[in-house]
């Protein structure tokens, strides 16, 4: 690898900046390809970037189809943003990053967020209006609230809309969750923007306990990162 690319390639390693090496299995060349565009000493067709993009967008590393190239992704782990640390949090913030995600957990009640499950888990300690502007979501966020009151959950839900997050769920019933629309209607937000909120949060499994609930709620957010993924 040159000097050059491998710097560019820590570059983007550094900032988190989703990238992909293609390599010709004969060793011959290398180039790299992130959003912005492509640079290195191998030529790809306009098939072979477009399977790359898939593939970072997968997070997806292998050989391109029908070539003798192999794209080697380095993207960043997901995060997901936990508004509110509740009993549900405290099993669904272990259990997503034991899947691979960045996790951060925002409540202004600091006791609520040392304690138990989520000692250890990154938080910050701040109104949500506040903290959505530190954690700044983008196309690799979820962001899920979970508190059922309005002050907390509908400042991040209102952040996260204006964001590229790739995923947002909000916790309660169907009839909170009407009036949580209406709120957020009231704020300017279209019925496109209000169709992003998953709500009631998590797949429909039944779900009883909190940990069921988590469960419920992490595998909505993979299978939309995943389908999401497969649409770019």
């Amino acid at each position: 690898m040159k000097i050059q690319t491998l710097q560019a390639l820590r570059a983007r390693v550094a900032d988190k900046i989703p990238c992909a090496m293609v390599t010709a299995l004969d060793g011959t060349a290398q180039t790299l390809v992130d959003g912005a565009g492509v640079s290195g000493d191998l030529t790809l067709t306009a098939d072979e970037l477009a399977e790359v993009r898939r593939r970072i967008a997968l997070d997806r590393s292998g050989v391109l189809e029908n070539t003798q190239l192999f794209a080697r992704v380095y993207g960043p782990a997901p995060r997901m943003v936990i508004v509110g640390a509740v009993h549900i949090a405290q099993v669904l913030a272990p259990m997503a990053r034991l899947a691979g995600f960045e996790v951060t957990v925002i409540d202004p009640r600091e006791s609520f967020v040392r304690s138990g499950q989520l000692a250890d888990i990154s938080a910050i300690v701040a109104w949500p209006d506040e903290a959505m502007r530190q954690v700044a979501p983008d196309a690799r966020t979820a962001v899920v609230t979970l508190t059922h009151d309005p002050k907390l959950d509908d400042p991040a839900l209102a952040t996260a809309l204006r964001s590229p997050a790739f995923y947002i769920g909000a916790l309660g019933s169907k009839k909170t969750h009407a009036k949580r629309l209406e709120r957020l209607a009231g704020e300017g937000f279209g019925p496109e923007a209000l169709s992003r909120i998953h709500g009631p949060v998590g797949l429909d499994i039944n779900a009883v306990t909190p940990a069921e609930i988590a469960v419920s709620i992490l595998a909505q957010v993979i299978a939309i990162l995943r389908v999401e993924g497969r649409r770019q």
